[in-house]
């Protein structure tokens, strides 16, 4: 089983203890994901999944967690935290914080069709729609002034002309007018394994713990990069116009939305390009060896870069 943090079933078992879920039948480990450690959990009250954090803090996990209980309190298709006896969402396990959320139904999608893309579309506008009565406030730790500190780090590990691409598409960033935008909570990693499907019905999503507050039309190009894309790494029209339209049935795009969407594709690609050119080059130590390539987002950005006018007409 490969996680980071592996735990006994006694360790299990005196933690449960904090909460009011039942006693322990089952766990296993969950061999998913990058950043954190995941294991299902049964009780004789139900069905859970405990996540230990690797990298966040107990005092980081406020807001991500409240965020996901005022989803699910609002109807959304979201994992509930369940609070412990302490009135508190997270608690310690091997001196590392941890939560435990309820399970959701059903299995990603890898191979998405075009109503998958609608569903997923009209999902996203629900959380943003909700997220607008979500009090808390976090900035984007992974924004601009991460791409540029970030790069100076991987340069050295890149081909020139990668090299000369990335500077220049963060160059290009800076330069966005983007202050007026509509902003408010976005998911931030609205990839095809974060959203479960049960049957034709979204049975959950999931993984909030790149969330934070920002740009909403950047969330929506994040999810469009993943959920829209050919083998070749363009965009499918057709499974991209079934995303969009299912959004803005919820959520209608402004003006300035339209006009910046070519700028946004190209921000979220660039992000995740950055971010895993990081984890695969430069892993802390004992990182799990799965870390995803990251070809596939410099491929992106470059078709991205190639021709901007097309992607206009889907909005």
């Amino acid at each position: 089983m490969s996680v980071y943090t592996v735990i006994s079933k006694n360790d299990l078992c005196l933690w449960l203890e904090n909460f009011s879920i039942g006693k322990l039948e089952y766990f296993q480990g969950i061999v998913s994901g990058i950043e954190n450690t995941n294991y299902y959990v049964n009780t004789t009250k139900g069905k859970y999944v405990l996540t230990i954090f690797e990298k966040l803090r107990a005092s980081e996990l406020n807001y991500y967690l409240n965020l996901m209980s005022h989803l699910s309190l609002g109807g959304l298709p979201v994992a509930s935290p369940v609070v412990n006896l302490n009135n508190s969402f997270v608690g310690i396990i091997k001196n590392k914080p941890a939560s435990i959320v309820t399970r959701l139904k059903g299995g990603p999608v890898n191979a998405p069709d075009e109503y998958h893309c609608s569903e997923v579309g009209r999902t996203l506008a629900q959380i943003h729609e909700s997220g607008l009565s979500y009090g808390k406030i976090l900035a984007n730790p992974r924004g601009k002034r991460w791409w540029e500190t970030t790069a100076k780090k991987i340069y050295e590990f890149l081909t020139p002309e990668a090299r000369i691409m990335l500077r220049d598409e963060i160059a290009v960033q800076k330069t966005l007018l983007v202050d007026d935008l509509p902003r408010g909570v976005i998911h931030g990693d609205l990839f095809r394994d974060n959203v479960l499907f049960y049957g034709s019905n979204i049975g959950g999503v999931i993984d909030f713990y790149f969330a934070c507050n920002d740009m909403l039309i950047y969330d929506l190009a994040i999810t469009v990069n993943d959920w829209c894309i050919t083998e070749s790494h363009e965009l499918d029209l057709i499974k991209a116009g079934s995303l969009i339209k299912s959004y803005q049935q919820i959520r209608s795009l402004t003006r300035e939305e339209v006009e910046i969407w070519p700028y946004m594709l190209r921000a979220a690609a660039l992000r995740f390009w950055v971010s895993r050119l990081y984890d695969f080059h430069l892993p802390r130590p004992g990182e799990l060896t799965h870390a995803h390539s990251p070809l596939i987002f410099q491929f992106l950005l470059e078709n991205h870069r190639k021709s901007p006018s097309k992607y206009v007409s889907l909005l």
